[in-house]
């Protein structure tokens, strides 16, 4: 099993982006993902829920705007469309020695399930212990902005899926819950989550992302700090 993943080339690299609505962490990934293939540092880009074909379609389902679905059965999906995640994507990308670039992973279902939907931790966190089989990021990138500033951007999208139309006290319930994750005391409390780096996500794309570069250099100076140059 691998578990925390060491930061050993040999074995690859975690990365997780993480964040509210209208963050732009998606296209931070991106812009990441083509900074290290330029470098020819293998990398793979996921994403939550997605990416494995039982995910793709779990994903339809989740965020259909259409549809109506109970907490607990929006929680246990995400949960399968993970497990296969993990098990299909992840895994053998680690083991491959390929740096991940995660958009999203288990700190979003803290945040929108737990924070957002109300559903009791306990249960939530047991039942991510499975989908996960203990792995641990090694990094994760949690983007912060104000959250009228997230949803103006969302919503110049014009494209609201159905987590984006859950109402403002739910996204306000979300942010206050990501706003926790960035404290010490909460990290310290949950091993589970591995290192949190927060991203000030506000300013030019340009501007995040040399931010996000100096996040991982302080992690990884070693793969990041000779290509700044």
């Amino acid at each position: 099993m691998i578990g925390r993943v060491s930061s050993s080339p040999a074995t690859g690299r975690l990365v997780v982006f993480e964040g509210p609505e209208g963050a732009g962490k998606s296209t931070q990934v991106d812009r990441l993902a083509a900074w290290l293939a330029a470098r020819n540092e293998p990398v793979r880009v996921v994403r939550e829920p997605g990416t494995s074909a039982v995910g793709t379609e779990i994903r339809q389902l989740l965020l259909d705007p259409a549809r109506e679905i109970a907490p607990a059965t929006e929680a246990l999906l995400f949960m399968a469309a993970r497990a296969e995640l993990v098990e299909c994507e992840l895994r053998p990308a680690l083991a491959a020695g390929e740096t991940v670039l995660a958009d999203r992973f288990f700190l979003a279902t803290y945040a929108y399930q737990i924070g957002g939907r109300g559903l009791p931790a306990d249960a939530v966190m047991d039942a991510n212990r499975l989908a996960t089989g203990g792995l641990v990021p090694d990094l994760t990138l949690l983007f912060t902005l104000p959250l009228a500033e997230g949803m103006a951007r969302a919503e110049r999208r014009n494209d609201f899926d159905r987590m984006e139309r859950a109402g403002s006290s739910f996204h306000e319930r979300v942010a206050a819950a990501y706003a926790t994750f960035a404290t010490p005391a909460w990290q310290a409390a949950h091993p589970e989550c591995g290192v949190i780096a927060t991203v000030d996500a506000s300013g030019s794309m340009e501007a995040v992302f040399e931010r996000v570069l100096a996040a991982l250099d302080a992690r990884w100076g070693e793969t990041f700090t000779p290509a700044r140059g």
